[in-house]
């Protein structure tokens, strides 16, 4: 999930652009989507929410806001998932903020011991660039396309996970990498593919998408089981009652030498008894006795 995109207004004449969408239904939206996907949206999300969800409502063939949200609440054919979907805007790339990734290289080779496969949490998958960057900083970090280390990509977006697990974008995606990670872990495609590349299978192997809503009360995952926890850009969609409950949720995945990495405009001085800063956006989890 990531920055939500100004779009066209939609203010609530009938007319204007095809539905009338006024205060009371942009309320039941914002509750809506702060309960099922724990986004909090301002007013200055309205227009982009109207020109997003009127697309769903051409798609179903609805003519009312009120009729449409009927519809999403009753979860009619998967309805609820493709309104998440259209809430949830996915701005990404490879080795975004890229300074975390030598951070993860030192602290995955410091980690292992012979015989332990190293798990990486990347929380907000989105169309997998992220997931990727992870796989490919643990085949240099161990220089093997075989490391220790499982890469579980996870959204709430199922969309964009299914872009993700085909793992094939345009070359300009990859305009940005050095041209030999760009050949050690890329298939340049030919004909029918030309301006495309797929991600390497060997790579692609390291890395298991999977459906999740980080609202869930159980991730599936030990305690103690992640190295390290990538949450970079999610927690400014939520308000800080929620930000706090996730934390609660992934400190204990930490364990003593787990790391979580955060995007650089997020701060939890709110969860100190939670988690700790250890500097760059990285934080580790907080003992229960821990003072510092």
């Amino acid at each position: 999930m990531a920055e939500a995109l100004r779009e066209p207004p939609a203010h609530a004449t009938a007319g204007e652009h095809g539905f009338a969408f006024d205060d009371h239904d942009f309320q039941r939206v914002c509750r809506m989507i702060h309960a099922r996907a724990g986004i909090s949206l301002g007013p200055h999300k309205r227009d982009m929410v109207y020109s997003r969800l009127a697309r769903r409502l051409r798609a179903r063939g609805i003519d009312r806001f009120g009729d449409y949200l009927d519809l999403v609440e009753r979860d009619a054919e998967g309805e609820g998932q493709h309104f998440v979907n259209a809430l949830t805007t996915n701005l990404t790339s490879f080795f975004r903020e890229a300074h975390h990734f030598p951070l993860l290289a030192s602290q995955l080779r410091g980690m292992h011991q012979p015989g332990r496969q190293l798990l990486v949490w990347c929380c907000a998958a989105s169309t997998g660039e992220e997931p990727y960057s992870l796989a490919i900083t643990a085949c240099e970090a161990f220089d093997s396309t075989t490391p220790p280390v499982r890469i579980l990509a996870t959204d709430i977006d199922t969309a964009v996970l299914q872009v993700a697990a085909r793992g094939v974008y345009p070359l300009e995606r990859v305009a940005g990498l050095e041209m030999a990670r760009k050949r050690r872990f890329f298939q340049r495609g030919t004909g029918a593919n030309e301006g495309l590349c797929r991600v390497r299978p060997e790579l692609r192997a390291l890395v298991e998408f999977r459906p999740l809503n980080l609202l869930d009360r159980d991730y599936g995952l030990r305690p103690d089981s992640c190295a390290a926890v990538f949450c970079r850009n999610v927690m400014i969609y939520f308000d800080k009652p929620t930000q706090y409950q996730v934390l609660r949720r992934i400190a204990p995945l930490l364990g003593r030498e787990g790391r979580l990495y955060t995007g650089h405009s997020e701060s939890f001085g709110h969860a100190a008894d939670v988690v700790a800063p250890c500097g760059r956006t990285v934080y580790r989890a907080v003992d229960a006795g821990d003072a510092r």
